[in-house]
């Protein structure tokens, strides 16, 4: 037999062992190109400034996390329940003028958009007024806290009493930025770090050093720094009657700590304008209802959902376009979930389809409970009479809108949400059962007529809400004084 190898046979070998060679040669090329990316990817190319408030700045250095921010821009993501878009809540739901008559989010309350609208959000709201001079307008300047980088560096500026102090249109022209690189990390190590004095002092009074968390940790930490409960303190020792802000978490963070907080020093958010309850307003506990469910006890950070990591071009790192897990199942749920993501979305829905179920009802008890109220204060009822009703009232708007306000909370923590409606309805029909026999008493037969608020603007009208002067007011702010915030913050940031 003749084993001899024919020449074409050598020559095609040597050819398939050059493509051979050449495409390893490709692949090592390009694993070598890939590392030496990873290696020099954050190879700073522009100097950061300590708290260095525009984003653009720090998007020299960082421009995948800077591009993947700005996505939070984008409004079009709708799920069943909110969604990127501005929703008119109390167009969505008049109950809530009715709850909140006497309160500035009676006359406006929009569902906030994502962090790159803050500055723009709550410039426009009425809630800010429509003040025509810098120390005009109903609101404090604490109330920019949460909105801007511009707070930690004016803070480190002026000092953080002289920041709360004055009106919120006082700091008008210094706080141009939206929400960004400078509240969440350090500008020369870049960890996450902590530029919220009112959080690290909550963990200070509690023993608690939160400088010294690791990693993950600071993955829910920075988000903490907003997404809490909050008051102002004009009572502090130090304070000089400037409203301080203060996360009421002396008592614990669960809503009966919390309210005991209140309690003890005789906080009274405002006022009832029809029922005369001397109320609390939840402002946003997420991180406080995160911590009481299922993925907080469990050590997954706000970051692994809402800021899940992502690869590109061979790079890991943190997306930044904050954002419902809902519009990216892929990498936040499935990470760890293996169901697929129409199941998960599902269950995400079976649960605020029932707390909200229940939640609704709160509400429309607490509309008839403050009507009722208002009616026999109308029939000459005595503050000892009504004493005990009022503290139900405010008990039981207190868990509806500590649930109501929670934004996620029937998807953070459902059971505990759904125990907090149940106990807030369980205190509003005792106090209604109250308010019925004090009604007899007072000689009223019948039931007390359910208000026309089938519409915002009826549910305004109801409460005595003058809308076109505030809006009017506001239009005239808009035109008149927030250009002039503009040209000064360009002029001061020319000068950086």
């Amino acid at each position: 037999m003749n084993n001899k190898r024919k020449p074409w046979m050598n020559w095609m070998l040597f050819f398939a062992s050059l493509v051979v060679v050449f495409l390893l040669g490709l692949l090592v090329s390009s694993i070598t190109e890939r590392k030496m990316e990873a290696k020099f990817a954050y190879t700073p190319m522009t100097e950061i400034k300590k708290l260095e408030p525009r984003n653009e700045v720090w998007g020299e250095n960082f421009p995948r996390e800077f591009q993947s921010y700005y996505k939070t821009a984008d409004t079009t993501f709708k799920s069943k329940y909110n969604g990127g878009a501005m929703i008119d809540m109390l167009d969505v739901d008049p109950r809530l003028v009715v709850l909140w008559a006497g309160y500035g989010f009676a006359k406006d309350y929009n569902q906030g958009r994502g962090h790159v609208y803050a500055v723009e959000d709550v410039t426009n709201t009425l809630r800010t007024g429509g003040p025509t001079g810098p120390e005009d307008g109903p609101m404090p300047s604490t109330c920019w806290t949460c909105k801007s980088p511009d707070v930690p560096r004016l803070i480190n500026e002026i000092g953080v009493n002289e920041y709360y102090s004055g009106k919120w249109a006082s700091k008008g022209e210094q706080i141009v930025n939206p929400i960004g690189c400078a509240n969440c990390h350090d500008e020369k190590s870049m960890n996450l770090t902590i530029t919220q004095p009112a959080l690290i002092e909550a963990f200070a009074r509690q023993g608690k050093d939160i400088t010294k968390s690791s990693h993950n940790e600071m993955r829910s930490l920075v988000c903490a720094q907003c997404h809490v409960e909050y008051y102002f303190n004009k009572n502090l020792p130090d304070s000089k009657g400037i409203p301080y802000l203060v996360f009421p978490w002396d008592d614990g963070m669960t809503l009966e700590g919390m309210e005991e907080y209140y309690d003890k020093v005789g906080h009274v958010d405002w006022t009832h304008k029809i029922s005369k309850a001397p109320m609390l307003k939840a402002q946003h506990p997420g991180y406080e209802v995160y911590k009481l469910g299922i993925h907080g006890k469990r050590g997954v950070s706000c970051a692994d959902c809402h800021m899940p990591y992502k690869t590109e071009g061979g790079q890991k790192f943190t997306d930044h376009h904050i954002q419902s897990p809902l519009n990216n199942v892929a990498n936040s749920c499935q990470v760890c979930h293996r169901e697929e993501k129409d199941e998960l979305i599902a269950n995400v829905f079976d649960n605020q389809d029932r707390i909200i179920e229940n939640r609704d009802q709160l509400e429309r008890l607490l509309v008839r409970a403050h009507v009722e109220a208002g009616k026999c204060w109308e029939l000459g009822a005595t503050e000892d009479q009504m004493k005990d009703i009022l503290k139900g009232i405010r008990l039981g708007q207190w868990r509806w809108d500590f649930a109501a306000a929670s934004h996620g909370g029937s998807f953070h923590a459902p059971v505990e949400i759904g125990r907090v409606i149940g106990k807030g309805i369980d205190i509003t029909q005792e106090t209604r059962i109250k308010l019925a026999k004090l009604l007899m008493e007072l000689g009223f037969k019948g039931e007390v007529p359910y208000p026309p608020i089938e519409t915002k603007e009826a549910a305004q009208k109801f409460i005595g809400l003058p809308m076109d002067k505030l809006e009017a007011e506001k239009e005239k702010f808009l035109k008149e004084l927030q250009p002039k915030w503009i040209e000064a913050a360009k002029k001061r940031e020319a000068n950086y």
